[in-house]
């Protein structure tokens, strides 16, 4: 598989705005930079993959997510972090546009995609899903063999290649090859649960996505299947954009480049608090909010 291009037929994305000054109550401004550091410093020679625009997420009348402006740099793995009911996984979601599966569910705001709206009227959401493709909480491999695993988001997307190859390269890119080579034909359930996840990744990549979504991918594994899943999130995001939400702290200072953390307000609203080098956010945040989280005071 070739590896994934950033030249595409959409414009390019525009420049990160540079974030406001904290409030006058105290409450960081709702547009943060993902690509500068904890101390302001622009990483300017970043190139951004996705920004999100005032993004606000409701339930019905329930507002889940508020005015979250931030922008995610290309080919690096960003954390989202914060305590549970946040918003984290609602606001993945919206990057590849899975919320719209809940009938519910509502936008507001601007999410741009190598510059394009996400959300806009001619987008196919089936598309966007194939560019941004997700790993979820939970491996979820389908009950058919591991070959087949690999090769069902392909042959969907009507792929002419060779399948064979695209297999390969997938499990390879996936760290999982060696260990499955000789039983393809078995089933992807046969395997444990590190492998079953990193077989999922696997999935994601034949599609030939640019951007992998990943909600808590090693929360049900073990520490050494976590390991792995950290490592091959390194190995990818030389390739990939990656965008992954986790509660576990270590996870976050281990394997990302930059931090985004998420807390919410008394109507249990989310918002960004803090976002940054992942070095800053955990040595020196600019805000208490972020130390206390990260320094387990709250969370």
């Amino acid at each position: 598989m070739n590896a994934p291009s950033t030249a595409t037929p959409m414009r390019d994305a525009p420049t990160p705005a540079t974030p406001r000054e904290a409030r006058a109550d105290g409450r960081p401004s709702a547009r943060v930079a993902v690509g500068q550091g904890a101390e302001g410093t622009a990483a300017g020679a970043r190139e951004t993959a996705i920004e999100l625009q005032g993004v606000s997420c409701y339930y019905g009348s329930f507002r889940a997510v508020r005015d979250v402006g931030l922008t995610v740099a290309r080919r690096e793995v960003t954390a989202l972090i914060g305590p549970s009911g946040c918003g984290k996984s609602t606001l993945l979601r919206t990057l590849n546009r899975m919320n719209d599966l809940v009938p519910s569910f509502r936008m507001e705001g601007r999410i741009a995609f190598d510059g394009q709206d996400l959300y806009g009227p001619r987008i196919d959401p089936v598309e966007v899903r194939r560019r941004v493709g997700m790993v979820f909480q939970k491996p979820n491999p389908f009950p058919k063999s591991i070959y087949d695993n690999v090769a069902f988001g392909a042959r969907i997307n009507g792929y002419r290649g060779d399948m064979h190859g695209l297999v390969e390269r997938s499990l390879r890119r996936a760290a999982l090859w060696n260990e499955v080579k000789d039983k393809l034909g078995q089933s992807g359930l046969s395997l444990s649960g590190g492998q079953q996840q990193r077989l999922c990744i696997a999935r994601a990549i034949a599609t030939e996505p640019e951007v992998i979504l990943m909600d808590e991918p090693a929360s049900a594994l073990d520490p050494r299947a976590t390991l792995q899943i950290e490592e091959l999130m390194r190995e990818l995001s030389r390739e990939y954009t990656i965008v992954v939400v986790t509660h576990n702290m270590q996870q976050a200072a281990r394997a990302s480049d930059r931090t985004v953390f998420m807390t919410m307000d008394e109507d249990r609203a989310g918002y960004v608090v803090e976002a940054g080098e992942t070095a800053g956010i955990f040595t020196n945040p600019r805000h208490q909010l972020t130390e206390d989280y990260v320094s387990g005071r709250f969370g």
